[in-house]
């Protein structure tokens, strides 16, 4: 019995098109790139005496306390009714929805409460809707 010898052969991967490719790729990109040097203007303005005018902000802030209680723009509601809500929002709004309306809640508040908040404000057509929050201590690494 005769055992053939295998032979072996080295596998080798050669680079060079590799790298050839790789240099013609820098070489474009730093031709082909463009440098702009923004200039400034240099501007003296005017001074002026007088106070700032106010701005009106206005906005609607619906917050959800723990014990599950409405209060809209720092105006406590009574109960907790859909249509309670849906009135005072709509009297407040005056028929701009396109007002901010904010919605903050009591962590412990109930969930269902917070949704109610956000069904009322979309079937009156409000856009702008968001939640508030606050950061934790652990987020700023105290």
């Amino acid at each position: 019995m005769k055992f053939r010898r295998q032979s072996q052969q080295e596998v080798s991967v050669n680079l060079t098109p590799l790298i050839d490719v790789v240099f013609l790729l820098l070489i474009f990109f730093m031709v082909s790139t463009t440098f702009t040097r923004e200039t400034e203007l240099q501007i003296d303005l005017p001074e002026a005496e007088g106070t700032e005018a106010e701005q009106e902000n206005k906005r609607i802030e619906v917050e959800i306390s723990a014990d599950g209680v409405y209060s809209i723009n720092g105006e406590r509601l009574e109960g907790v009714e859909r249509q309670a809500l849906n009135e005072r929002i709509q009297s407040v709004a005056d028929g701009n929805t396109e007002l901010p309306f904010i919605i903050t809640a009591d962590a412990d508040a109930r969930h269902e409460l917070v949704v109610r908040a956000m069904d009322v404000a979309g079937s009156l057509g409000f856009t702008g809707l968001s939640i508030s929050t606050q950061n934790s201590p652990d987020a700023n690494g105290e």
